[in-house]
């Protein structure tokens, strides 16, 4: 019961310093926030925030890592009633772009603050590029190979569908 509760009580603390750091980094971007903010806006320690997060650029790409989570739920449970390859790329889209209206701070994250971070911003947006890249590339040759598209060259056209986003 004990480690139960410990258990719970880790992982609100955890969900408490995420939602604080999504709220700075937000409204302040990556380079303006401190530590110390999210440490007074989720009312831990700065102790607590390390234990979890060992510095500020890997507490950020947990939040990109969380809403790029998120956002592969929402288009897997978008595209799983249908059985067109076609309505699936389709479906995908919207809900790529319903996702981000509904999220605004966290695609703003993903897609505007996380560009020009560095190294590891940089790969880590560049595999979830990849990630959603695969996905479509994978509905796009369901589409080819049903005959609901021409052939075409798949990799190419999902990779530029992501560039697009």
């Amino acid at each position: 019961m004990r480690d139960k509760q410990s258990a719970e009580t880790r992982a609100g603390t955890r969900e408490r310093i995420l939602d604080a750091a999504l709220n700075i980094f937000s409204s302040k971007g990556y380079h303006d926030t401190r530590l110390d903010e999210i440490v007074d806006e989720s009312h831990t320690s700065k102790g607590s925030i390390y234990f979890y997060f060992p510095n500020k650029e890997r507490l950020f790409l947990a939040l990109v890592d969380q809403f790029a989570s998120l956002l592969e739920r929402r288009i897997i449970e978008s595209i799983s009633q249908e059985t067109s390859a076609m309505v699936k790329v389709q479906a995908a889209l919207e809900a790529c772009l319903a996702t981000f209206g509904k999220y605004r701070r966290q695609a703003k994250m993903l897609l505007v603050q996380a560009s020009g971070l560095g190294n590891a911003f940089e790969q880590k947006r560049l595999e979830i590029n990849e990630r959603f890249a695969l996905l479509i590339d994978g509905y796009l040759r369901e589409a080819v190979a049903a005959g609901e598209i021409a052939p075409i060259d798949t990799e190419i056209v999902a990779h530029a569908w992501m560039g697009a986003i």
